[in-house]
């Protein structure tokens, strides 16, 4: 029995193999016949169309933004210190309180300052006098040396006598402003208009003039200052699109959808920074809601160019070739690539400078099954829309093909 299953075992796996690999022999078609077609292709006549979605090409006015990440900072910012040394009586303020300009913030005990006071105003009152009996004392002088009973030297002498309690009267009504002053200096008052924040001071301590910390700081919120960076190859744009009026400027959301408060651009600075290459702009917001704070980072938008009856397509329509952008353009049911020249281009929408005119058909989606010529059924069509009234809210930061940094938002 051994022997006979070592003899029939190489028969039985010849047959096995020739089984499996029978089946591939067979199915091979011979080198003259036409490839198989798959099961879908099969089942779906030859000229059958292609279904995809389509868009019509119109005309619109397209905005340029340069997009940015900026800083938020205060429109002024003031650490308020006293200027007299002395005991702290009161503080006249709340943390986190808008004030105005003027309003007083804290006390400091005048005392020894009014004492100061008193003693310069006695000393001008002692030189008064000896002013005027001075001058009673030139004017008989002046008389007796008419008719020679002194000497002139003596009516000079007692002439500038008089002249010299003039000038002492001079500087003690100087020491009594510098007096009155300081008396003032005891009344911390706001510089600006603003909002405190956390004092560093309790009442009842001693301050001085010297101390680095304050008392508070006042920040100016309303309005703020947005300071943002973008690319040197956008600064002559930027000064050409300045010279001409105010540019707007929108302050984002995180998601870079919404513009939670709009702006002025105020400042160009007058250099670049070697080490990064960007140009830093300030803008100005009015921020009444308060959603813009000091020290948040905010994306900005920076509107400079305004394009006006520009030929516009949905950004998928546009495909890229070895020999650049093209579309697919539907006619009498049938697709047809086109080369295109593309301006300004974003998520949403493509700016087209040449190729196409208003109202063709471009296909947006269903490439993978597209040939030149091929037949299509269009199952969705977006009609041309009039263009917007106002620069929009929405849209996300993209790389313009004009240049970086430059978006364009429908």
């Amino acid at each position: 029995m051994r022997r006979k299953w070592r003899v029939a075992l190489p028969a039985i796996v010849l047959i096995a193999a020739a089984a499996v690999v029978a089946p591939v022999f067979l199915e091979r078609p011979a080198p003259n016949d036409p490839p198989r077609q798959s099961r879908r292709n099969r089942d779906r006549p030859a000229d059958d169309p292609v279904p995809v979605l389509a868009a019509v090409a119109r005309r619109a006015d397209v905005p340029v933004h340069i997009d940015g990440v900026g800083t938020v900072r205060p429109a002024n910012t003031v650490t308020v210190k006293p200027q007299v040394d002395g005991q702290l009586l009161a503080l006249t303020f709340k943390e986190g309180q808008d004030v105005r300009k003027g309003d007083v913030l804290a006390r400091i005990d005048p005392t020894p300052y009014k004492a100061q006071l008193d003693q310069v105003m006695a000393r001008k009152a002692q030189n008064e006098a000896l002013l005027e009996n001075a001058r009673r004392d030139l004017e008989r002088y002046q008389r007796l040396a008419e008719t020679n009973a002194v000497t002139r030297q003596q009516a000079d002498t007692q002439r500038s006598t008089v002249a010299q309690l003039e000038a002492q009267l001079r500087a003690d009504q100087a020491a009594i402003d510098n007096a009155r002053a300081t008396l003032a200096y005891t009344t911390v008052i706001a510089p600006i208009d603003g909002r405190t924040g956390i004092r560093t001071v309790d009442e009842g301590n001693i301050v001085k003039a010297s101390d680095p910390n304050g008392l508070v700081v006042i920040s100016q919120i309303r309005p703020i200052a947005v300071v943002f960076s973008v690319p040197q190859q956008q600064l002559p744009r930027i000064n050409r699109a300045w010279s001409q009026g105010a540019l707007p400027v929108e302050a984002l959301d995180a998601d870079n959808r919404l513009a939670v408060d709009r702006g002025t651009l105020t400042v160009v600075d007058n250099n670049v920074d070697v080490q990064t290459g960007t140009v830093k702009l300030k803008a100005e917001f009015p921020n009444p809601d308060l959603a813009l704070w000091p020290g948040a980072f905010i994306n900005v938008r920076l509107l400079v160019e305004t394009l006006r009856g520009v030929t516009v397509v949905p950004t998928g329509a546009v495909q890229r070739g070895p020999d650049g952008p093209f579309v697919y353009v539907v006619s009498e049911g049938r697709a047809t690539m086109r080369k295109v020249g593309v301006g300004l281009q974003n998520d949403t929408d493509a700016v087209l400078t040449s190729g196409l005119d208003l109202g063709e058909m471009v296909v947006t989606t269903g490439f993978s099954r597209l040939a030149e010529g091929a037949r299509v059924a269009v199952t969705d069509a977006a009609q041309p829309t009039a263009p917007p009234a106002e620069p929009p809210r929405r849209g996300p930061r993209t790389e313009a093909s004009t240049g970086a940094g430059a978006t364009t938002t429908r």
